[in-house]
């Protein structure tokens, strides 16, 4: 033993120095080895630049010579020179001189036939040149290459040419390789002294790195690191806790093979985002929270993990953190408060993701309601305040109840046939109203916010006794309760119950916190749909308040409409919108448009446009013109909105004007799709209609389209929501509406309108859709009576007798003295102020219609004629006895007209005397 232990003691000093001698030795050796390869770069490196120093001889001898020769053929006086009489006396100083500057080795000047008029060796001059030379006076400047006996040589002849493009002579240029040679050869120890200098200081940055690296390796060799990188990977993947390393920005840096299976993680997931793992949100939370966390709880997969995490730089390491995982999937069975903690994980997990999908109040309470029977609750009931559900706040603390949503489990051994209700539901219907006092717990957590619970019903023989129900409750075996008030804002909108059957573990304080868990994460969603619901109600309101509720009554078309809502979810309310507007002359302006959005903005702006539509139609004006200044308007509305509000620009309108007299029918249109037409024949067809641009965008005029309809043809009127989704273009949506409108022919304008809705709506609308189908009628032409006037006054009285024999002819005797009257004043003023021919037109309708039309655009107007006046009342007299009139343009001229009642004592005073109404006019006239 004392042998033994002598011969270790002196074997061990032999071992530290040998193992030191082999590290220097493995040192020498590594350095001797970059050393070599520093020297054969050096050298690689040294013979390319000799190389590609040649190769850049060459091409400066060529680019010099014909640098120098281009340059001297282009000086001035050469020409003059070469035409004098002595080339030779003016040329060969200047030939030397240049030939010194330049480097070169000979400047030759010498004629067209090739005779030397310059040239460095005096006793050559005067004779002629060798070698070729001719194509320099077709092709111009080359450059030829060739053995001399002075060396290689490169030689560049250039064309003198004159103003004409003669050539007057030519300059060769030659320089030998040789002279450029010398230069490279004076650059050599420069390069030679830059390779030794690279070699030494590879050389001392080798040795200073091999120095600094055995500092940072604290002096082991490559044999000890690799042993010890071997020792440390073997531990790291043989420990049963699983390892995370992550950097400051949570990505992940290294894993073994525990923290692998433990979080079921592939190979190649270095690099990623710890958020992008895949793993459960809470495990995500707690591996991204900065600063150390101690025995955490988290989830992975099925498996609970308890998670260490610490910082990195606490000992000036680099940023991160590293984590540790354990599985205690295994304690479960020995702490059920583990499990159910867990369990509570994930009911509010699934919580958070199946309450408030919709912005429903209802449809939100009963999701919160399904998420906790069975796994919470038996039965869950959730009663809020009637006020909620139509999307206001509760004022009143005691404002009654309605139970809104109930969920009801089956009791443990208890089956009933499928297809019935369960009997939970008989106990808690839905949508009755509830009404709690104290001491009920219900009423407790709603007085004073806080969650009551009672895990027995210690409480039942007072408050549920007299709720009437403590029979039924016992017979359901429903023995603990707990009521959570549903807060929101700190404002209480109902209670949550949460019952157990009498076989079913009580609720705990655990349960309780829970509980008011779920109901705080569901008040706030149904706090949102309680939201939603009140703007979505203002804004239906609004929206409704402003299409028509009923067409107004009138003879040109027999019209139906439809209007459907997009089906989206919380897509709010749009803006389609249409229109049925009476016009004079017994005309009709059929209006359909489209606002750009669903929300409250997109109705308030619908009835903006519908309003000003129904303003400008006041005034009677063509459909180009209307759509003109309704896009004047938008812009006008545009430009005074502030940077945050939205704008109307991008609006669509179709606007129609249908007069049942002729049957004309003008269109305009900006944006919006045209009209179908259904003739009566059957034939659908999609009329021509000039293109131009939603409203607000301006840049280009309005045009309208014109055309006849027969009696009984359909204009079907509609917006894009109809037949274009996200799943269908509009071509294919319109070749579908023409399908769907040649398969229903004679049909009425309402059948019209379900058969076309039947055949071409989408499934699911993704916008609003607004449908008006009108079929044209005309007036019978026993109805009309039209005059052409003479502009002679004498013609007033046969007008006057030629309506009174047709107003006879149809039973208006009553009203023939008024509108005799009338017709005697329009017919007057015509030939008086108007140019053109003058027309008369008289139509009985539900009204009589008075229309005298004429070549000027002058328009009438009321005054007010002074006491000494003898004209001026005219107009005075027409709207005492007209119920309206006015002044319609055309495209030549205007039409006066006035309506009537057929009943001669329907006249349209009201009790206003004569001075009254004259007194509302100045005293200007027509």
């Amino acid at each position: 033993m004392h042998r033994n232990g002598h011969q270790a003691a002196h074997t061990a000093p032999r071992r530290a120095h040998r193992l030191r001698l082999d590290r220097r030795s493995l040192a020498v050796q590594l350095l001797w080895v970059q050393l070599g390869l520093v020297v054969v770069l050096v050298g690689v490196a040294f013979w390319a630049l000799v190389l590609q120093s040649r190769t850049d001889i060459m091409r400066e001898a060529e680019n010099r010579s014909r640098a120098v020769a281009e340059a001297f053929a282009q000086a001035p006086g050469l020409v003059q020179a070469l035409d004098g009489r002595d080339p030779t006396a003016a040329l060969q100083t200047r030939a030397e001189e240049a030939r010194r500057k330049t480097g070169v080795d000979a400047v030759v000047v010498f004629s067209p036939q090739g005779i030397r008029y310059t040239h460095p060796d005096p006793n050559l001059i005067g004779k002629h040149v060798s070698g070729p030379y001719k194509p320099a006076l077709t092709d111009g400047t080359f450059t030829r290459t060739f053995e001399a006996s002075t060396g290689v040589t490169v030689i560049s002849i250039a064309p003198v040419t004159r103003d004409d493009g003669s050539v007057a002579g030519l300059v060769s240029v030659g320089i030998t390789v040789k002279r450029l040679q010398s230069m490279e050869a004076a650059q050599l120890p420069m390069l030679l002294g830059g390779a030794a200098g690279a070699l030494l200081l590879s050389a001392a940055t080798t040795v200073l790195v091999a120095r600094r690296l055995r500092r940072q390796t604290r002096g082991m060799g490559p044999i000890e690191l690799t042993r010890m990188y071997e020792h440390h990977d073997a531990v790291l993947h043989a420990v049963r806790e699983g390892v995370l390393i992550m950097d400051a920005d949570h990505r992940l840096l290294l894993a073994n093979d525990e923290a692998r299976r433990l979080l079921d993680l592939g190979p190649g997931r270095e690099g990623e985002l710890v958020t992008d793992l895949g793993m459960d949100q809470q495990t995500v939370d707690l591996l991204t929270r900065n600063g150390a966390v101690s025995d955490a709880v988290g989830l992975a997969g099925d498996r609970l993990l308890a998670i260490n995490i610490r910082p990195t730089d606490a000992s000036g390491g680099p940023a991160g953190s590293v984590a540790t995982l354990r599985d205690t999937t295994e304690l479960r069975a020995l702490s059920g408060h583990a499990e159910a903690a867990r369990e509570r994980l994930r009911l509010l997990h699934d919580a958070g993701a199946r309450v408030g999908t919709t912005l429903d109040v209802r449809r939100t309470a009963q999701e919160m309601a399904e998420v906790a029977v069975p796994r919470f609750a038996d039965v869950v009931s959730v009663e809020l305040a009637d006020r909620v559900m139509r999307g206001d706040e509760p004022t009143v603390p005691g404002d009654p109840l309605r139970r809104t949503a109930v969920s009801v489990g089956r009791p443990r051994g208890h089956a009933k046939p499928e297809g019935t209700a369960p009997e939970g539901e008989d106990t808690f219907p839905v949508d009755e109203r509830v009404t709690y006092s104290l001491p009920a717990p219900q009423a407790q957590a709603m007085q004073t916010h806080q969650a009551v619970f009672d895990p027995h019903l210690a409480e039942l023989e007072g408050w549920l006794e007299g709720s009437g129900r403590a029979a039924r409750v016992r017979e359901l075996g429903l023995r603990s309760l707990i009521a959570v008030p549903v807060r929101a804002r700190g404002v209480v909108l109902g209670v949550a119950n949460f019952w157990r059957y009498q076989d079913s573990d009580p609720f705990d304080e655990d349960d309780l916190s829970l509980a008011e868990e779920l109901v705080g994460r569901a008040g706030v969603s149904i706090d949102n749909a309680r939201r939603f619901t009140r703007e979505h109600t203002t804004a239906v309101t609004l929206q409704r308040s402003l299409l028509p509720g009923a067409l107004p009554h009138q003879e040109a078309v027999e019209a139906a409409y439809r209007y459907l809502p997009a089906h989206t979810e919380g897509a709010g309310v749009g803006g389609d919108w249409f229109d049925v507007i009476p016009l004079p002359g017994a005309r009709v302006a059929l209006v359909v448009g489209d606002v750009v959005g669903h929300s409250l903005h997109a109705a308030a702006t619908m009835g903006r446009l519908q309003t000003a539509v129904q303003s400008f139609s006041a005034l009677d004006l063509p459909p180009d013109e209307l759509l003109g200044c309704l896009d004047e308007l938008v812009t006008k509305i545009d430009d005074n909105v502030g940077p945050e509000a939205a704008q109307i620009s991008g609006a669509t309108c179709l606007y129609v004007i249908y007069d049942p007299a002729s049957g004309h029918c003008t269109i305009a249109t900006n944006g919006h799709p045209g009209p179908a037409i259904v003739r009566p024949d059957g034939t659908v067809s999609f009329p021509e209609i000039p293109v131009s641009p939603p409203l607000g965008l301006g840049g280009e005029p309005f045009e309208k389209a014109e055309l006849d309809l027969p009696e009984g043809s359909r204009l079907v009127l509609f917006t894009n929501g109809l037949v274009a989704d996200r799943n269908r273009d509009i071509d294919t949506g319109l070749q579908q509406l023409r399908q769907a409108l040649t398969g229903l022919p004679d049909r009425t304008p309402e059948d019209t309108c379900q058969g076309v809705l039947d055949a071409v709506l989408p499934p699911h609308p993704t916008d609003d859709i607004a449908l008006l189908v009108a079929r044209t009628q005309r007036l019978d032409a026993e109805d009309i009576a039209e005059w052409e006037v003479e502009r002679d006054p004498s013609a007033v009285a046969r007008i006057r007798t030629e309506a009174a024999d047709r107003l006879a002819a149809w039973g208006l005797e009553e009203v023939g003295s008024a509108t005799e009257l009338i017709l005697s004043e329009l017919v007057t003023n015509a030939i008086r102020y108007s140019t053109g021919p003058i027309k008369v037109r008289l139509m009985r309708t539900r009204t009589l219609i008075c229309e005298v039309a004429d070549g000027s655009t002058t328009a009438p107007h009321l005054r007010r004629a002074a006491t000494t006046d003898e004209g001026g009342r005219g107009l005075y007299l027409v709207s005492r006895f007209a119920q309206r009139w006015g002044t319609r343009y055309l495209d030549r001229g205007k039409i006066v007209w006035t309506e009537q009642s057929l009943v001669a004592d329907a006249l349209p005073m009201n009790g206003v005397t004569d001075e009254t109404l004259l007194d509302q006019w100045d005293d200007s006239g027509w």
